[in-house]
């Protein structure tokens, strides 16, 4: 256990994303390589969880595609993720919010936060 959290003190984090968390809607700047070429995709959904610290920490995206719901991991160490930003803060009392997936229409809304 030593020797793995030495390594990761000896490799922190390179990007600096914007604080957020689960409930929040996110547009995800990820870089895609196809072939020889590279473009940006934006990925943008609600965050449904934070999971893990330092350099395994991870984050899952959730969007709407049509009818179809798409859900992405994304790990927060990646060097394939150009930026991340917030579009909305949203209020929500778990930290994981897997229940939005059976929800649908107005249900399925996140009340936003009030400063």
């Amino acid at each position: 256990m030593d020797k793995i959290k030495a390594v990761e003190k000896a490799y922190p984090i390179k990007n600096k994303f914007p604080d957020f968390s689960s409930g929040d809607t996110v547009t995800v700047h990820y870089k895609i390589v196809e072939g020889n070429k590279e473009r940006i995709q934006q990925f943008k959904g609600v965050v449904l969880q934070r999971k893990g610290t330092g350099i395994n920490a991870t984050f899952t995206v959730r969007k709407m595609s049509g009818n179809i719901g798409v859900e992405r991991i994304f790990p927060l160490a990646s060097p394939f993720i150009e930026k991340i930003e917030i579009n909305k803060k949203g209020h929500v009392r778990r930290a994981r919010i897997f229940y939005l997936r059976s929800l649908t229409g107005k249900k399925a809304r996140i009340q936003e936060k009030r400063y």
